[in-house]
């Protein structure tokens, strides 16, 4: 696998791995028709959109890394209680 490949589907580098699996298969499922899988784009848009915004501000308070781990994440949507996406 290449090592792109890999960073794409490492938990702890891609925030949105669940969301992007579900857009992919939505596509895969209905021919490859956009249209029909529109929700499941926005979900992946916004969801990308929370983290990155998160990573924004872990870097200008110069927390390292600047995506927080799979562990971390978690813990952030648990004290959050819902999904902001």
């Amino acid at each position: 696998m290449p090592v792109v490949t890999r960073k794409l589907r490492d938990p702890d580098i891609n925030p949105c791995l669940l969301e992007s699996d579900a857009s992919a298969r939505c596509m895969a499922e209905n021919n490859y028709d956009g249209q029909r899988c529109s929700t499941y784009f926005l979900k992946y848009k916004n969801c990308r959109k929370f983290w990155n915004s998160i990573m924004i501000q872990r870097r200008q308070n110069g927390v390292k890394p600047p995506m927080p781990t799979a562990a971390e994440r978690n813990e952030i949507l648990g004290t959050m209680g819902k999904m902001p996406y």
